[in-house]
């Protein structure tokens, strides 16, 4: 036995989030960066509103642009009430001169609230309409990728961060608007200091530079935060679901394994509650240290307009047109400070959507053109296969043919190769050597989704689709001339029909308990579905990968003997591991490691010497325990 003090630790339940970048990411967040990406980001936010809302867009960049005109006229305005009021003259008269300025700064700013109605409703608008947008985008992206994309790794993991990422662009579309209001407003308020005095505009955009920093450092520390609890966040969301999804909620309490996950959930709780105290430790100094010389340099500003003022470089009006310059100037960059820094940390996560689709697009489905039709033989030539990032193939050499109207059976322990062989022939998967062809015609070069027009699967681990029972078997390929016939044509060859009996709504059953009046079914009645799908289809290429494994006997008698029928227009692959249900088929391919091992009819291999008859012994081998007696 092997000494306690040298075993190996235990592995512990983690997430590492592969191939994403991230400390390049807060590598780039510096004042310079920030500069650089902001307006990159502005655009690409502008044109995703676009897509989704031109009219919508054009006015709210319409509206930005004359709230700031109005701004700068306000200003103006301001600078010649104040002349007029200091002017020398009968107060009567000086009132009276300064009216059409008051005038205008009274209407700029009645204007200027509408604007800001206008531009509050329109990101309101945009807002859901671009979530809606990137989600699309990304759905599309991922539902049209290579299956093999899922094997390569960290792609699940930028997967989760890219849908995070469509969850803050309802934030984006509101902190961009805010951003180019801010900036508006800051034009208009430097042109306005640059007429007072041009000293007055460097000395004001220098004094944002202290607080930028601050903003940008307190953001990449927020951002190192999150992408640090990244990892515990998501075990935490994991345990979570096993505790209290249904599936497993009756061996949670049998179990009693409630106590012990609670645990390591507090576990990993504690990890992101001290990383997000630390970091809000570190932002809160950082914050602090901005704003004290962010104090320093707006003293810098106001001691420079009291020199100039008190030098006579200029006038009393002019520096009461400053004043109110410098507070508009300051207020813009404060938010342009605030709201760039949020900007920018939330387009991160945006990348990791950007990132995901380029991705995603970059392994979409482009294949041939080719339209097949229904196949008469499937074959694999010299086929082997390899996943991503794995050391060796999963699949050798293997040649086999599959004829219409044939059942072939595969046969072979776990991990043999069976799934990625099917995912082959049925061209979900494309051969990393040799070739998978329909009637000679290489997989490479069909159209794939008008391959799987001809192609219907019963996978082990089959859906449960939240529809209704009739739904659940035809998929949205309805039969306009056959109607319902046929879907009960096909629930009756699996045994399904039995099941649709016995629902309170027959096919219109909704077969969804989540959903308010859902009926539930058993893994059995759901496998009954599973398979009269199959059967509906009617492909040219029938794959059953274990379609009995949840049935009891007499379920599993009514689909064996119906299914020489059904597959009589398909070739037909039916993959067990009760090896009497082989026996139906023609023809029994058995793989051992990736290869083909034996290969004949269910008589021939079972009376020869090989894996067959090995494994069918073994399933014999089932002797039948004595009775114990009443003193036992």
């Amino acid at each position: 036995m092997q000494d306690t003090a040298d075993a190996p630790e235990d592995e512990a339940l983690r997430f590492g989030l592969q191939g994403e970048g991230h400390d390049a990411n807060a590598g780039r967040m510096t004042t310079l960066g920030m500069a650089k990406r902001l307006p990159e980001l502005v655009l690409e936010i502008m044109r995703l509103a676009w897509q989704v809302d031109r009219a919508g867009s054009a006015a709210l960049l319409a509206c930005q642009v004359v709230s700031a005109v109005l701004g700068a006229a306000g200003l103006l305005a301001t600078n010649r009430t104040i002349v007029a009021l200091i002017s020398s003259g009968h107060i009567t008269a000086k009132l009276w001169h300064a009216a059409p300025a008051v005038a205008v700064i009274a209407t700029a700013a009645g204007l200027r609230a509408l604007l800001g109605i206008a531009i509050t409703a329109l990101s309101a608008r945009l807002s859901p309409m671009l979530t809606r947008q990137t989600q699309v985008m990304l759905l599309d992206a991922a539902t049209n990728t290579e299956l093999a994309a899922y094997d390569l790794p960290g792609y699940n993991d930028r997967w989760d961060l890219a849908e995070g990422g469509t969850q803050r662009v309802a934030e984006l579309i509101g902190e961009c608007q805010n951003l180019i209001a801010a900036t508006a407003s800051l034009v208009s308020a430097e042109i306005v200091l640059a007429l007072v005095h041009p000293l007055l505009l460097p000395l004001t955009l220098a004094a944002a530079v202290p607080q930028a920093i601050a903003a940008i450092r307190a953001a990449r520390v927020s951002y190192e935060a999150v992408i640090a609890t990244a990892g515990p966040r998501r075990v935490m969301n994991f345990l979570r679901w096993f505790l209290v999804d249904k599936w497993q909620a009756d061996q949670v309490r049998t179990d009693g394994i409630a106590p012990y996950l609670l645990a390591k959930y507090r576990e990993h709780g504690n990890q992101v509650d001290a990383a997000e105290h630390a970091a809000v430790r570190r932002a809160a100094r950082i914050s602090v240290l901005g704003a004290a010389t962010a104090g320093l340099a707006s003293f810098v500003v106001w001691a420079a307009l009291a020199l100039l003022l008190s030098a006579g470089r200029i006038g009393i009006g002019s520096a009461g047109t400053a004043v109110f310059a410098l507070r508009a100037a300051s207020t813009s960059l404060q938010g342009i400070v605030g709201y760039g820094a949020q900007l920018y940390r939330n387009g991160l996560y945006l990348d990791h959507w950007s990132g995901f689709v380029r991705e995603a697009s970059a392994m979409r489905l482009n294949r041939g053109t080719a339209v097949p039709d229904r196949p008469t033989v499937v074959a694999a030539r010299k086929v082997s296969f390899q996943y991503p990032a794995s050391d060796g193939e999963t699949l050798h050499d293997i040649d086999l043919e599959i004829r219409r109207g044939e059942i072939v059976a595969l046969i072979g322990h776990n991990g043999s190769g069976k799934s990625t062989l099917m995912r082959l022939l049925s061209g979900l998967y494309l051969p990393t050597g040799g070739a998978v062809e329909w009637d000679g015609r290489d997989t490479r070069d069909l159209d794939p989704r008008a391959m799987w027009q001809h192609v219907a699967v019963v996978p082990q681990e089959y859906a449960r689709w939240p529809l209704t029972a009739r739904e659940n078997i035809h998929l949205g390929r309805t039969r306009p001339d056959d109607g319902d016939e046929a879907v009960l044509r096909a629930a009756a060859a699996s045994g399904a029909d039995e099941v649709i009996a016995g629902l309170r709504n027959g096919l219109g059953t909704l077969l969804a308990r989540e959903f308010f009046g859902g009926v539930a079914l058993s893994s059995g009645q759901w496998q009954r579905l599973a398979v009269a799908r199959g059967i509906y289809r009617q492909g040219g290429l029938l794959i059953l990968d274990e379609p009995t494994s949840a049935l009891d006997p007499q379920a599993e008698h009514t689909i064996f003997m119906g299914l020489r029928h059904s597959a009589a227009t398909s070739a037909t692959i039916l993959v067990t591991h009760n090896l009497f249900n082989a026996s139906i088929a023609d023809r029994i391919v058995v793989l051992d490691a990736g290869r083909i091992a034996q290969e004949g009819t269910f008589a021939e291999l079972s009376t020869t010497a090989g894996i067959f008859k090995h494994l069918l012994d073994l399933q014999n081998d089932r002797p039948v325990p004595r009775m114990r007696a009443a003193s036992d």
